[in-house]
C-alpha cells in the first residue's frame, strides 16, 4: 500500500477514527495499531508477515533475557550475539543471497570453472533493512543500559511494526520512541493539524515533484545514446527526484505519526544546502547515518585512534552503508566514493561541524557559501550516477560521456518539470528556519485564515492536477 495510493486515502482516516475511539484504553490502541500495521504490510505481501513477527519476537525475548541475566554477563553477551546473527542473517538471506551467489558464479566463470546458478531466487521483503536494524538496535541498547527491556510483547511488537515508518523508516531508537507506546495517549489537536500539513507537503514533494522528475530521468537513463548534456540534466533531476521521493516519504511518515500521537524523528534537514560532504551526511537520512555512527563507527574506535584509523573506520561505515542500500556493486562503489570525499578532511584534520545558519541571518548566502554549496551539490550529483545506474559499466560509460560528449543543448522535458526542482529549492531555502514550509507563522499575511487555506487548497489541487505517473518510493527496495 503506497502512501500516494487511493487505498491509503481510505485506510488512514478509518485507522485514525477507530484508534482515537479507543483513547481511554491505550492497550487496546496498541492492539488496534498493531493489527492495522500488519494489514498495511500485508497489502504488499502477506507471505512476509511471519518475518516481521519473528524478528520482533526474537528481539523482545532477547531484551527480556538480557534484563534477567544482567548486563555484562556471559549469557547477556551471548544473547546479543545471537540476536545479531538472527537479524543480520535474515537480512543476508533475503537481501544479499542472490547478490553473493551471482558474484560467486561470475568469479568462477572468470577463473575458468563452471558454476550453476540456483533455479530459485529469494524474494526481497519490503522494508526488511529498516525493521531489522531497529530491532537489533533495541537489543544492543538494552545491553548497554541505554533503555530498559520492554516487558509488554504487545507494546514492543507495535513499536517495531508502526505502519508510518515500517517500510522506509526513519529507523527509530527504542529509548526515544518506545515510551510513547507504553503510556496513555490523547489527541493533541494542534499536533494533529500540523501532522496533516506535513503530510500534505510530503505528498507534494513525492507526487508533484519527484514523480514528474522520474519521467525525465527514466527516459534519459533508458536511452543508450544519451549524450553528456542529457545525462547532466537527468542526473540533476534524479538528485531532486530521490530527495523529493525519500524526504517526501519521511514527511508523510512523520505527519501520520503525529496524527496517532507518536512523534517520529526528523530524517532530513535541507541536505542540498550543505557546505561540505560531511555536512551533507549529517542532513541526509539522519536516522541511518546515526545508526551506523553509534553501532559501527564508534565501536570500531571512531576518531580516537589517529588519522589513518579514522579514515579506515570511515571507509568501513560507508562501504556498509552503500551495501545496505542495495545488493549491487554500484552501491558499494557509491559508498566508497563518498568515503573518499571524506579523506582530505580526515587526513588534513580540517573537518568542521557546522551548525550555523547557511546565510548568517541574511536572505541569500555569501558568494563563498554559495560556492561551497554548489561544489558539494555537484560532488553529490556525481555520486548519484553510481546510485542510479544498473551496473558498474553503465555508470562508467555515463560518467565518461558527461565529461567528453557535451553538445550544449537543453533536452525537451516540458516547462513544468523544468521549473519544479527550482521551485522546491527556493521554497525550502526561504523557509529554512521553520520546521517545514507549511509551518506558517501567525503573523503578517499568514494571520489570515483565508490566505492559509488558499495555500492548502492550491497544493491539494496541484497534487490532483500535476501529480505525475505514480512511482514506487525509491527506498522501498532497501
Amino acid at each position: 500500500m503506497l502512501f500516494n495510493s487511493f487505498e491509503f486515502c481510505l485506510f488512514l482516516p478509518v485507522a485514525f477514527a477507530f484508534y482515537w475511539l479507543l483513547r481511554c484504553r491505550w492497550h487496546w490502541q496498541n492492539a488496534f495499531l498493531l493489527a492495522a500495521s500488519y494489514v498495511f504490510y500485508a497489502m504488499w505481501d502477506v507471505r512476509f508477515l511471519w518475518l516481521i513477527a519473528g524478528v520482533s519476537l526474537t528481539a523482545w525475548l532477547s531484551g527480556m533475557g538480557i534484563s534477567r541475566f544482567g548486563r555484562g554477563s556471559r549469557r547477556a553477551k551471548g544473547i546479543v550475539a545471537a540476536q545479531a546473527v538472527v537479524s543480520l542473517g535474515v537480512l543476508f538471506v533475503f537481501k544479499y543471497f542472490n547478490f553473493f551467489v551471482d558474484a560467486f558464479v561470475s568469479l568462477s566463470e572468470w577463473l575458468g570453472f563452471s558454476a550453476c546458478r540456483p533455479l530459485w531466487q529469494v524474494a526481497l521483503p519490503v522494508g526488511i533493512s529498516f525493521y531489522t536494524f531497529q530491532a537489533l538496535a533495541y537489543v544492543i541498547d538494552v545491553y548497554r543500559g541505554e533503555t530498559k527491556a520492554c516487558r509488554s510483547a504487545l507494546t514492543f511488537f507495535t513499536f517495531i511494526a508502526f505502519f508510518p515508518q515500517l517500510v522506509a523508516g526513519p529507523i527509530e531508537r527504542a529509548a526515544r520512541l518506545l515510551p510513547y507506546f507504553d503510556r496513555p495517549r490523547s489527541l493533541d489537536y494542534a499536533s494533529a493539524v500540523d501532522g496533516l500539513r506535513l503530510l500534505l507537503w510530503g505528498m507534494v514533494k513525492k507526487t508533484v515533484i519527484a514523480d514528474n522528475c522520474a519521467t525525465i530521468v527514466n527516459a534519459i537513463y533508458a536511452n543508450p545514446n544519451a549524450d553528456g548534456t542529457d545525462l547532466w540534466v537527468a542526473t540533476f533531476f534524479f538528485a531532486i527526484q530521490i530527495y523529493g521521493d525519500f524526504s517526501g516519504y519521511s514527511d508523510i511518515a512523520v505527519g501520520c505519526g503525529r496524527l496517532f500521537g507518536i512523534p517520529l524523528m526528523q530524517n532530513f534537514r535541507l541536505p542540498y544546502f550543505s557546505r561540505s560532504v560531511a555536512e551533507f551526511w549529517r542532513r541526509w537520512h539522519i536516522s541511518l547515518m546515526s545508526w551506523f555512527r553509534d553501532y559501527i563507527y564508534i565501536p570500531l574506535g571512531g576518531s580516537r585512534g589517529g588519522r589513518l584509523r579514522t579514515a579506515g573506520n570511515t571507509f568501513i561505515v560507508f562501504l556498509l552503508s552503500g551495501l545496505w542500500h542495495g545488493a549491487n556493486f554500484t552501491f558499494v562503489l557509491w559508498g566508497a566514493y563518498h568515503a573518499c570525499l571524506f579523506l582530505p578532511g580526515i587526513l588534513l584534520r580540517k573537518q568542521r561541524r557546522r551548525n550555523d545558519d547557511m546565510a548568517a541571518g541574511g536572505s541569500l548566502p555569501s558568494f563563498h557559501v554559495a560556492w561551497q554549496m554548489g561544489r558539494t551539490f555537484l560532488l553529490v550529483c556525481l555520486g548519484w550516477v553510481l546510485f542510479r545506474s544498473e551496473d558498474v559499466s553503465a555508470a562508467g560509460l555515463r560518467l565518461q560521456r558527461m565529461f567528453t560528449d557535451l553538445h550544449w543543448h537543453v533536452p525537451f522535458c516540458g516547462r513544468l518539470p523544468l521549473l519544479l526542482p527550482i521551485a522546491l529549492l527556493l521554497v525550502e531555502w526561504f523557509t529554512r528556519h521553520r520546521e517545514h514550509p507549511l509551518d506558517l507563522p501567525a503573523r503578517g499575511l499568514w494571520r489570515s485564515r483565508a490566505v492559509r487555506y488558499a495555500v492548502y487548497y492550491a497544493l491539494i489541487l496541484s497534487v490532483l492536477q500535476w501529480g505525475g505517473t505514480p512511482v514506487e518510493f525509491i527506498y522501498f527496495q532497501f
